[in-house]
């Protein structure tokens, strides 16, 4: 009997934990940002994206996530996954000192900018990363 209930609460917890994290991924603001950067301006681009990525991750803890990539066949089209705790953490990181720094900085630099807000159907990962 003991065995029974030990397992039950081990379950009815396992399946808590579950909800509490779709639960708070539900409320995530996911969203993709695709670039045309000037080819000429990539390096001092990058160089801005970097910096910008780095400061908000660091001194905003409502945005959660930054996967910034190129495409290989031309480096110029930069696609940034952007992920935030909800639509207010997003709301706040546009109007940041480094937000605002970084549009001013990349402004000449931008040739297209699409944004493309998505929803989460799936997600795996290793462990601890």
């Amino acid at each position: 009997m003991h065995v029974n209930r030990s397992i039950h609460i081990i379950i009815i917890m396992v399946a808590l934990s579950f909800l509490v994290n779709t639960m708070a991924s539900a409320q995530q603001m996911v969203r993709l940002a695709k670039i045309k950067v000037e080819p000429k301006q990539l390096e001092k681009y990058n160089a801005a994206l970097k910096e910008q990525m780095i400061t908000a991750v660091k001194l905003e803890p409502g945005v959660l996530t930054y996967y910034a990539v190129a495409d290989k066949k031309s480096a110029s089209n930069i696609t940034i996954l952007e992920v935030y705790a909800d639509t207010t953490a997003y709301k706040l990181h546009i109007e940041t000192p480094h937000f605002k720094k970084y549009k001013k900085t990349v402004e000449h630099m931008v040739q297209s900018l699409e944004l493309v807000d998505v929803n989460v159907i799936g997600m795996a990962k290793k462990p601890g990363l």
